[in-house]
């Protein structure tokens, strides 16, 4: 077909910039480099755009009509037509701006030069063999579908068209339990898995569907129907679909039934919570995903063969319910976990080990030692904390000391992680506290001073020595003077090795406030027995090291440790001389200075460091030089 100045023809040039790349490609385009003549016309007036996905069928011709490639078998082709996402797929440049001119079932021949198609610089699509890409060239083109998709897969393997939308946004995801109606075609239209009268049931991430259908479904809405356009590359093997053999691309035909939502809380499979009743409202949003005051009915049960309920709120509670506020350490971890990630009258099985359930927390009568449990939960409602919106600051600082005796009794009871919780909320809050009046300003400063050192007291028992200084730093940087920081920071610096440190601060309270100077001898003594023992310690495990060989000098460090990590010393328990030890006022409320202790291992490189002065002395070297 001739082509030079046939009617309908249609010129193209360099169109609106839709990305730097499209826009340096088309910067090639000149008046006339791509000519367009439309042989039959489409239907409708909607057009292909970026991110849509087109399929049509190509015969590419050269100027005197020899057919040179072809995607039609009447033309030596396979028959398959190509499958393209414009805007993503890699394409030749005159197609990639042609193709966006036509309309559903249109057929158009486009003249390109050849740097339009496969003669360009850096063109992403190679020319297949016996095209001659230095030529001008003719593309027919015929239009058989276009539609929206959603790309699932980065390199398009999947890809989603959505049919009818579902309800919500939570989509199904690893290791929910899906049932969804499932039909399957290949790319020519042959069914080769119909549908049946009941949904099919699987789990996500157990390999029941191929890979490529499970992806698809993970992007879907419960209800939701839609056709998932999977390639070879992620039809996998599984039950639903044994044979894949010789299929080059597969189209499912989804309708989302339902799916049951189950988290594995821990990641390694142990604390499972299964959703078995759907709640009200929308998750997570709806969830008591911060401390609250929860309604819950359970029951609990052993994972013997008989299944033995060793509680039930309904049958051991008079028929009524558990209350309780969480994140105060009232009910074992696992369960807390889980009935946080509960909506409104949903019901889950929890299945938890005995690290999350009673190993840590008092034990039932009826419940063994290291026993796995069940758990069967409803949650019947939930109230919220105050909000402090609109309250006076008398009104404020009444919640702040509820909840800072809260964590003060988690402290005591040796929950620190959840003292500090508790501790960091109150925290929080403040940012958004404003005293009126200098009184009120002095009140809230002491508030948040204790509040911080509160929180390094959790820091040190939790063994984290170094952030317990950084908290200690927020009230010394204000106040440089302030006793009971330096007390607390000068312990900090003393648990983690740094001995100068430690000696400075609590040299410092003698020097601010005379009063203080009772405890800071106290804690003086201590720190000069501590560098004492570790010198002691630090001579016996480095004996005989610089009598070695420069070889041997490996071997001994590796027999410091007994089998421990080559930074960590082993150090005795002193109790005995820790509850002789003075506080600066009580010993269990972290908010008031707590007697000094030791840890059960302290890093070696922490104690070495700010002390590597005393210690070589200890050795007897006056000098010591790294070689």
């Amino acid at each position: 077909m001739a082509m030079d100045e046939a009617e309908g023809q249609r010129e193209f040039g360099p169109k609106k910039q839709k990305s730097e790349e499209a826009e340096r490609r088309r910067k090639k385009m000149t008046p006339g480099s791509l000519m367009k003549a439309i042989i039959r016309s489409g239907e409708g007036s909607e057009k292909p755009a970026d991110g849509d996905r087109v399929i049509y069928h190509c015969t590419i011709r050269t100027l005197d009509g020899v057919i040179v490639n072809s995607t039609r078998s009447e033309h030596g082709g396979k028959g398959s037509p190509i499958r393209h996402i414009l805007g993503k797929s890699k394409m030749i440049l005159g197609l990639s701006e042609g193709i966006p001119t036509m309309l559903k079932g249109e057929v158009a021949m486009f003249k390109m030069k050849p740097e339009l198609h496969f003669a360009e610089d850096d063109c992403p699509v190679p020319a297949p063999e016996a095209v001659p890409k230095d030529d001008e060239l003719h593309f027919e083109i015929e239009m058989l579908d276009f539609c929206k998709v959603k790309v699932i897969s980065e390199d398009l393997g999947v890809l989603k068209k959505i049919i009818d939308e579902g309800q919500g946004w939570e989509s199904p995801r690893e290791p929910y339990e899906v049932k969804a109606r499932v039909t399957a075609k290949t790319i020519g239209g042959k069914l080769i898995l119909p549908s049946t009268p009941e949904p099919y049931c699987f789990t996500l991430g157990k390999s029941e569907v191929p890979k490529g259908l499970e992806m698809g479904i993970g992007t879907m809405a419960r209800g939701e129907k839609a056709v998932i356009f999977v390639s070879s590359d992620y039809l996998t093997q599984s039950p639903l679909m044994p044979n894949i053999e010789g299929l080059e691309e597969v189209q499912f035909e989804i309708e989302l039934v339902h799916f049951i939502q189950v988290r594995d809380m821990l990641g390694d499979g142990r604390l499972i919570k299964r959703r078995i009743v759907d709640g009200r409202g929308e998750f997570p949003m709806d969830c008591p995903l911060h401390d609250s005051l929860l309604k819950v009915h359970y029951k609990g049960m052993l994972l013997n063969e008989e299944k033995t309920v060793f509680y039930d709120t309904r049958v051991d509670n008079d028929g009524e319910p558990l209350v309780f506020s969480s994140g105060e350490g009232l009910v074992p971890e696992g369960f807390e976990m889980c009935v946080r990630l509960m909506l409104p009258g949903e019901i889950s099985l929890v299945t938890c080990p005995p690290d999350y359930a009673y190993d840590k927390f008092t034990r039932p009568s009826n419940v063994p030692e290291g026993a796995c449990v069940r758990w069967e939960i409803e949650l019947l409602g939930f109230e919220m904390p105050k909000d402090w919106t609109g309250l006076t600051f008398q009104e404020i600082m009444e919640e702040v000391e509820k909840i800072k005796n809260t964590g003060n009794r988690l402290f005591k009871e040796g929950k620190f992680e959840l003292a500090k919780a508790k501790y960091d909320k109150v925290l929080r809050e403040y940012n958004h506290v404003n005293p009126q009046d200098d009184e009120e300003g002095k009140i809230f400063l002491n508030s948040r001073n204790s509040l911080h050192l509160n929180v390094a007291a959790c820091y040190q028992k939790m063994g984290e020595y170094r952030r317990s200084i950084e908290t200690c730093n927020k009230v010394l940087d204000v106040n440089p003077a302030h006793v009971k920081g330096l007390y607390r920071r000068g312990t900090a610096y003393m648990l983690g090795g740094d001995f100068d440190e430690a000696k400075k601060d609590f040299e410092m309270m003698m020097t601010v406030d005379k009063s203080s100077e009772a405890d800071a001898a106290a804690a003086l003594l201590k720190l000069k027995q501590k560098e004492q023992e570790f010198g002691k310690k630090s001579r016996k495990q480095f004996k005989g090291l610089f009598d070695k060989k420069p070889g041997e000098i490996a071997e001994v460090i590796e027999d410091m440790g007994d089998g421990k990590n080559p930074d960590e010393i082993e150090h005795k328990d002193e109790a005995a001389d820790s509850q002789g030890e003075r506080s600066l006022s009580g010993n269990s409320n972290p908010d008031k200075a707590e007697r000094v202790h030791e840890a059960d291992q302290v890093g070696l490189l922490g104690r070495l460091w700010p002390v590597g002065r005393r210690f070589f002395t200890a050795l007897g070297l006056n000098k010591c030089t790294i070689l």
